[in-house]
C-alpha cells in the first residue's frame, strides 16, 4: 500500500482550513484546536509549509498563518512535496539516487519514472481550492486484472 505520511495528511487538512479562512491569519494554536491535532506537530507542519513558500506568517496579536497564493494555485503535489520531499514511489526512482546495486539485473527500473510522473501529474491536478470543499466520499477499489479474470472463469461475479 502506498501512503503519505501523517504530516502530509495533516498538512493538507491544515491548508484546507487556511483556504477556507479567506485570507484571515490563523494561529497554530487555533488550527490545532479546530482540527483537534497536537500543537507541536501543527507548528512544525506550518513552519515547513511557510519555508516552502506555501504559507506566509504574520507576527503579533492579530498574527498567524495565511496562504501565500490563491488556493486554486496550490496543488496536493505542492503540499505533499513541501512536507515529504520529492515524490518517488521507489528509492531508486528519485532524482537524488546515485544508483542501485541491483540495477544491472532489474528489468523494471526504467518504468518507475513514468509511474512517478503519472502520480505526480494526478496530485498536481488537484487544487487546494477543490480539496477545501466537501465532496461525497467515493471509495476506490483496485482489482488486479488477473484476479478479475480468474473470478470470471470460476463463475463468480466480476
Amino acid at each position: 500500500m502506498i501512503r503519505i505520511t501523517r504530516e502530509a495528511d495533516y498538512g493538507i487538512v491544515l491548508m484546507t482550513c487556511l483556504a477556507r479562512a479567506d485570507g484571515q491569519p490563523c494561529s497554530a494554536a487555533a488550527l490545532a484546536r479546530q482540527r483537534r491535532l497536537p500543537l507541536p506537530m501543527v507548528s512544525k507542519i506550518l513552519k515547513a509549509l511557510a519555508r516552502a513558500g506555501l504559507l506566509n506568517s504574520q507576527r503579533g496579536a492579530q498574527g498567524g498563518y495565511h496562504l501565500a497564493r490563491p488556493a486554486v494555485h496550490i496543488s496536493a503535489a505542492d503540499i505533499i512535496g513541501a512536507l515529504e520531499g520529492p515524490l518517488a514511489i521507489t528509492e531508486c526512482s528519485t532524482d537524488m539516487h546515485d544508483g542501485c546495486s541491483r540495477q544491472d539485473h532489474c528489468e523494471v527500473s526504467s518504468h518507475w519514472p513514468r509511474i512517478n510522473q503519472a502520480i505526480y501529474t494526478a496530485l498536481q491536478s488537484i487544487s487546494l481550492e477543490e480539496m477545501s470543499h466537501p465532496d461525497s466520499p467515493r471509495p476506490l477499489h483496485f482489482h488486479s486484472s488477473q484476479r478479475t479474470a480468474i473470478a470470471g472463469i470460476a463463475g463468480r461475479p466480476v
